[in-house]
């Protein structure tokens, strides 16, 4: 059901009696799942953080593969400020949609004026950069998305994990959300925190295979990734 909860009312400040960073992570259909909960992981563990995952509307939003939904408890229209924005990637579609978006670019762009830090994973970079937000910045994206990234948007990419411009910090390709992520939480607390958390969810990953690097992987292995991502959105 539609809420009536003024904005000021519902989503204006941390939860009660928490004095923490407020981090929102937006939410957009077809969205890939580790991107915001991987570092909702990490962020949630911080000392009095808050973290809420917000969407256009509140409820269920689907993941790129059709497969599994997170929950958005507030809307885009419940929330006036935050201390940290982080912007998930999607696939083809969804990050598409999203940097097409308008209300979700200028959603992006109110947010941005007063956060201490705003942060993407995977192409979530993209749709900062169709916000307008990364126009002379350095920053990374997915591997793919790489040569559409620097040739369409004034951005220099770098193909790092993570990689800080001023208060935007953006990740690569899913999985390195978890890295930004501690890293966003040395400098939302301090360097002892931030391990102590990656010991706390016992984040010390062992592959068991080494192709998770694009500048090392063969052409036919990218195919095949590739392939395997797009039949994976399709079904």
């Amino acid at each position: 059901a539609a809420t009536t909860t003024a904005p000021s009312e519902a989503y204006a400040a941390p939860r009660r009696g928490r004095t923490g960073p407020n981090i929102g992570i937006l939410l957009y259909d077809g969205y890939s799942l580790l991107d915001p909960t991987g570092p909702a992981e990490i962020l949630s563990r911080l000392p009095d953080a808050t973290v809420t995952m917000i969407a256009e509307k509140r409820g269920a939003v689907r993941t790129d593969t059709g497969d599994v939904a997170v929950i958005a408890d507030r809307s885009l229209a419940e929330v006036d400020r935050l201390d940290v924005l982080l912007v998930p990637g999607a696939g083809n579609r969804g990050t598409i949609a999203a940097m097409n978006n308008q209300t979700l670019l200028r959603w992006i762009r109110a947010m941005h004026r007063h956060t201490r830090w705003t942060t993407s994973v995977c192409t979530g970079s993209i749709v900062l950069a169709a916000a307008g937000l990364l126009d002379g910045r350095e920053a990374t994206t997915y591997w793919a998305s790489a040569d559409y990234f620097r040739s369409t948007f004034d951005v220099t990419y770098l193909p790092r994990r993570y990689v800080r411009s001023g208060k935007i910090i953006t990740a690569a390709g899913v999985s390195a959300g978890l890295d930004m992520a501690l890293y966003l939480a040395a400098l939302l607390t301090d360097d002892d925190t931030a391990r102590a958390v990656q010991l706390a969810v016992e984040y010390d990953p062992r592959p068991p295979y080494d192709s998770g690097n694009a500048a090392d992987a063969d052409p036919q292995l990218k195919a095949h990734a590739l392939r395997l991502l797009a039949a994976s959105q399709e079904k």
